[in-house]
Order: structure tokens, then C-alpha cells, then sequence
């Protein structure tokens, strides 16, 4: 069983002026998700700014997800770290925490081997009965998982269930789910390559862009898994251009912009990210309004 189908947010951590976290705002940004059709809180990942969050906050934020989800929709704890150890530790806080399955990035700086990645993720999957998905994201690690690993850990380990891949590589993702033969749940991993990661056997998407547009993220994999492709490609298409601003600098930077001009109250970044670009923000902003959304700033 796959844990879920559909649009899951990469959903942001708010903060206060100071730069803590603001829980009460997470759990109304929780609430506006599950209200507006989202499948599925992936809490503390990278978008979340889980690299600059302490352990504690790391932990607390997850509780809160999980407490507010209240089982309404499934709860996916970002637990992946450049530490093995760290990894486990984390994945085990959300279990006791009572999280649905874990979504790991693979160590990033470290730039693990090949044998690297299947020791990293077999230690951490024999610490947790959780299922877990890989995060496939070289060009924030600076590894990639090679689809003939991904294959090995899926058939060797029981609870490594999916991949979220955002390598951009449609040809790797195609060899990946032709080696596979079914033994792995796919999530697309970049909002702009949804409908051609469902072609090729993916079962939903793990979106930055679900932050502002829960809805229509939902409905892109929906339409898709219910045989209209047409209706998905052109929810897709439309949505293309702002999709593209939402990383017109880095992750996430553009997207609590967008939410903070919505009047989400996202607030302020944690350094070394800085606030957004005036020219980047005015591109932002106009893409915003220019696929209907309105503006509270």
C-alpha cells in the first residue's frame, strides 16, 4: 500500500520576525492545506528549512503536524540528514511521534558512493518500522541515486517503499521504473514534471507549489490517475509559468515570498537563505496574478 496518492506539500515552516518557528501559524497553514484537497503534510523538508532547524524544533514541528493532522491525512516526516545517526535518531522521534512514513534526502556534502547510499539507507530502515521514500535531489546533495540502487534498496529492505526524485532526468526515472517492476512507489519531485512522471508510472507529487495552490496541485495527479490526461496536462501547462518563478531563486525563498504576499504570514527566512530579490519578486508577483490569484500586498 502506497502512503499516499496524490499532492503532498512540502509544506514551509513559518516563523515569527525573530526567526523562531510560529507553530500556530503551521497549524492554520496545516488546516488551509487539508481543506483545500492536499493528500498528504510532508513536514521538515528541505522546503521546510529542516537544515536550519535545531533537533527540538525539528522534533516539536513534526508533533505538530501530526497532533493537528489528527489522521485526517497521512503525516510524512522529513528525517534525512548528512548523519547516519542523525537520520535514526530523527526517524525514530517520528515514529513515536506517531508519523505515516518518513521521506529521507539523501546525505548531502558527504557526497556518499553508491555502496555508500545502500549503507545509509539500510541502517536507518532497520532502526524504524515506518515505511520510508528517498529524496532524490542531486542538485542540492550532490549525489545521485542511481536507479539500480534505488531498485536494491526497495527489494532488500521491506519498509523502503518510494522515491521522491527530483533529479530532472526523465530518462533516469524511466530506467528506474523499468528496473523496478513494480517494487517502488513514484513521486515526482519538481511541480513542473508531474504529468510526465505520472506517464511513467508515478503516483503523485511531493510540491513545493501545493503551498499556494493546494488545490490545483491535487487536481493535476487526480485528473491524471482518473484517465483525464488531457484535463491534467492543461491544469499542468497553465500552471507552468508560475511554477517556474517558484524557484526562480532558490527553494524556499520564492515560495514564502508567495505566501507572505497572499497574506499567509510564512514570515522571514533563516540564514544563510535571504529574503527575495525586488526584480525576482516583482516576476513572482506578476506570474501570481497572472494565473488568478489575488494579492494581499
Amino acid at each position: 500500500m502506497a502512503i499516499f496518492t496524490g499532492a503532498g506539500v512540502a509544506i514551509v515552516t513559518p516563523m515569527h520576525a525573530d526567526g523562531s518557528v510560529n507553530f500556530e501559524k503551521l497549524e492554520e497553514n496545516i488546516d488551509y492545506q487539508i481543506a483545500n484537497g492536499t493528500d498528504s503534510i510532508v513536514i521538515c523538508g528541505t522546503t521546510g528549512e529542516s537544515s536550519t532547524l535545531s533537533e527540538e524544533e525539528h522534533i516539536e514541528c513534526i508533533r505538530t503536524a501530526i497532533n493537528r493532522t489528527a489522521g485526517r491525512i497521512p503525516v510524512i516526516a522529513g528525517t534525512g540528514s548528512n548523519s547516519t545517526e542523525t537520520a535514526i535518531y530523527l526517524t525514530r522521534e517520528a515514529e513515536e511521534a506517531g508519523a505515516d512514513g518518513v521521506l529521507l534526502v539523501t546525505p548531502y556534502y558527504n557526497k556518499a558512493t553508491q555502496k555508500g547510499l545502500v549503507a545509509h539507507y539500510t541502517e536507518i530502515a532497520k532502526h524504524t518500522d515506518l515505511p520510508i521514500i528517498l529524496y532524490n535531489v542531486q542538485s542540492r546533495t550532490g549525489v545521485n541515486i542511481a536507479p539500480e540502487t534505488a531498485v536494491t534498496l526497495a527489494k532488500n529492505c521491506d519498509n523502503i517503499v518510494g522515491i521522491k526524485e527530483a533529479s530532472g532526468n526523465i530518462s533516469q526515472i524511466a530506467t528506474l521504473m523499468q528496473l523496478a517492476e513494480g517494487c517502488i512507489d513514484l513521486y515526482s519531485g519538481n511541480d513542473d514534471e508531474v504529468v510526465p512522471i505520472l506517464s511513467l508510472g508515478g503516483i503523485g507529487v511531493i510540491s513545493v507549489f501545493s503551498n499556494i495552490c493546494p488545490q490545483d496541485s491535487h487536481d493535476i495527479v487526480a485528473k491524471y490517475l482518473a484517465g483525464d490526461v488531457k484535463g491534467s496536462l492543461e491544469l499542468q501547462l497553465k500552471a507552468l509559468p508560475l511554477m517556474h518563478e517558484l524557484f526562480n531563486e532558490v527553494n524556499p525563498i520564492p515560495v514564502k515570498a508567495a505566501m507572505n504576499m497572499l497574506g499567509m504570514e510564512a514570515g522571514p527566512l533563516r540564514m544563510p537563505l535571504t529574503e527575495i530579490e525586488p526584480e525576482h519578486k516583482a516576476r513572482l508577483a506578476a506570474a501570481m496574478k497572472a494565473y488568478g490569484l489575488k494579492l494581499a500586498e
